[in-house]
């Protein structure tokens, strides 16, 4: 084995700088994994895209998460617009969970994120009386005021609600007091936005629409999936379902 001669550098083989590269780029992946609700699926898309198109470093300024051309315009990923709108709604999720940790772990209430915007799901058997649009005050009053609380703060200042009323397939009995579902559906939506304004939100932050049996979320054919398509979704709309 020669040995080194005084003075000579010993150079790492080339392969190991396409190594640390790929080290660093699976620590960065898993830093950004480590909390996802503080990563919107723009971001993840922009770093998805930057690094198909050639490498990261190998492009210009503009098609970068780094400073370059969009950024000397002010355009930087954070600056746009639907970034922001992200933001604002991953916080008011999170909040939404802790708010009502207590009945999403007993499935009073779900909170979900679809296209129409935050979704909180009241289960229906869980809010009302059984075909009835009358709320259990007895069993809700205090979720109701927190729920309340939460759309009337601060963060979501600025923002329309819709209040959605959902049924099950099953056909209301002929002798009580709803015609169909439809109105049935109706009514919970209009219990629930009374209640709600009674509390001093704004009524003009509102929509309220009743779908009775034609969105269903589970099937029809069990008890408990008739069970899980009552309910009342209350909506933080989306701008682009206003």
């Amino acid at each position: 084995m020669a040995k080194k001669k005084k003075g000579e550098e010993l150079k790492p083989p080339d392969w190991l700088t396409t190594y640390s590269d790929m080290i660093t780029l699976c620590l960065c992946f898993f830093v950004i994994m480590f909390n996802p609700d503080d990563v919107t699926q723009g971001q993840l898309d922009a770093i998805s895209t930057s690094m198909r198109q050639g490498g990261i470093g190998a492009m210009p300024g503009g098609n970068t998460l780094t400073a370059g051309r969009a950024a000397d315009l002010g355009n930087t990923i954070q600056s746009l617009p639907s970034m922001e709108r992200g933001r604002v709604m991953g916080q008011a999720m999170r909040r939404a969970v802790s708010v009502f940790s207590p009945e999403i772990r007993s499935n009073k209430i779900k909170v979900t994120h679809d296209e129409r915007g935050l979704v909180i799901t009241l289960a229906g058997d869980a809010f009302f009386y059984p075909a009835s649009a009358r709320i259990n005050m007895e069993a809700t009053r205090e979720i109701l005021l927190r729920l309340g609380t939460y759309l009337d703060s601060r963060d979501l200042a600025g923002r329309k609600f819709r209040i959605e009323g959902h049924t099950d397939a099953v056909d209301v009995d002929p002798s009580g007091p709803w015609e169909d579902n439809w109105q049935l559906s109706v009514e919970r939506s209009r219990a629930v936005l009374r209640y709600l304004t009674a509390l001093g939100i704004n009524e003009n932050k509102f929509q309220i629409a009743g779908f009775a049996a034609t969105v269903p979320v589970s099937t029809n054919e069990t008890e408990e999936g008739r069970a899980n398509n009552r309910r009342v979704d209350v909506i933080i709309l989306d701008e682009g379902h206003l």
